[in-house]
């Protein structure tokens, strides 16, 4: 990853876990975050997905970057499973998804 940071895309994971209660907490830190950290977290979505592989990261920013219609916080919030597929592009890129949480956590 060029931009974000891992602990910043596990703090989206963590907070989409309390959709319910951090929603507009969440959808705050995504539209603060900069361009390209965005279209990177839409990529570790696809890749989490499995529409792209992890292999594939460069060109799934690319796309994210080109694709954006909506703002990615309206975009990501849509999304079923959101927190499953961050945490599941994090593995495939290689990051210990449980460090993140624990550095995020303060742990």
């Amino acid at each position: 990853m060029v931009e974000i940071a891992s602990n910043k895309a596990e703090q989206v994971a963590l907070m989409a876990r309390e959709i319910e209660r951090a929603e507009p907490e969440l959808r705050a830190f995504i539209a603060d975050m900069n361009e390209d950290e965005q279209a990177e977290l839409v990529a570790l979505v696809w890749v989490g997905r499995g529409v792209f592989e992890a292999e594939e990261f460069g060109q799934a920013v690319a796309t994210a970057r080109a694709e954006k219609t909506t703002p990615t916080e309206d975009y990501l919030l849509a999304t079923p499973n959101l927190a499953y597929d961050i945490e599941a592009g994090l593995e495939a890129l290689g990051v210990d998804v449980t460090a993140a949480a624990e550095d995020v956590m303060g742990r």
